[in-house]
């Protein structure tokens, strides 16, 4: 029985860039997989939707108004349960991550050995990226390794896989972005992750969501958020599985 994968790109104002995104995805690397894609719009203003569709999108749900990132991703690891998806891959639609690399992503999921793998540049390459935004990766990297008790690579990577069940559990804090909080909930929760390395680009058009002052004012109390508050640990969610297959559980445990 073939394995679904589907691969969501959240989206906001990417008219120029999605259609490359697309059209790079593997479609049929693997006669024992199939893969869809769905865009997740995040209330854009020009012609990203149509775009999509155009450009080979099998999905596309459209929120109204900008929700932010985080609500975006969250919306995507719903659907993509909702669809039927083994695996959900996430990747950004900015082009700044390398599609064609989506199998090497998924091999470890699909292998057993992981439930949630994300793409890192710093094993792999980081040319270009803007020194700004380098010491800001690695200062929010640093303090998630610190909480986890744990080393990671690259911790604000827009390239991402999860398992089902890794889907079906993830939280998301906050709406403005997922980057810190979705790793420190599924580790908490004791889901495998596992970091390998990919090519990175700068992006060639459009322009990054995030501002210093609102990405301070919103991530940090979202970690502080997600710290504090008691999860489901995975062999738990294992067992109530067993009762509940396919829905999510609402029971916590401290820690």
């Amino acid at each position: 029985m073939k394995k679904k994968i589907i691969v969501f790109l959240p989206a906001h104002n990417e008219e120029e860039s999605i259609p490359q995104v697309i059209r790079k995805i593997p479609r049929y690397y693997h006669p024992s997989v199939e893969v869809e894609v769905l865009v997740i719009d995040d209330g854009s203003t020009d012609a990203t939707v149509a775009i999509a569709k155009e450009s080979g999108a099998d999905h596309v749900f459209s929120f109204k108004k900008n929700q932010g990132l985080g609500a975006a991703v969250r919306k995507g690891l719903q659907l993509c349960v909702e669809l039927g998806a083994d695996i959900g891959v996430m990747i950004d639609a900015d082009n700044e991550y390398p599609a064609d690399q989506i199998p090497d992503l998924v091999a470890p999921i699909l292998a057993g050995d992981a439930d949630y793998v994300t793409g890192s540049r710093f094993l792999g390459t980081i040319k270009g990226m803007r020194w700004n935004r380098r010491i800001g990766n690695y200062c929010f990297t640093l303090l998630q390794s610190i909480l986890l008790r744990r080393w990671i690579y690259d911790g604000q990577s827009g390239m991402r896989a999860f398992s089902r069940l890794a889907m079906e559990h993830a939280e998301i804090e906050h709406d403005y972005n997922y980057a810190q909080v979705i790793t420190l909930n599924l580790l908490r929760k004791g889901f495998r992750m596992k970091e390998i390395p990919i090519r990175y680009q700068v992006r060639e058009t459009g322009e990054s969501f995030i501002k210093f002052k609102a990405y301070m004012t919103s991530v940090l109390p979202a970690i502080i958020r997600e710290m504090r508050k008691p999860v489901l640990k995975v062999d738990q969610v294992s067992e109530q599985q067993k009762v509940k297959y396919g829905k999510h559980v609402t029971e916590k445990y401290e820690k």
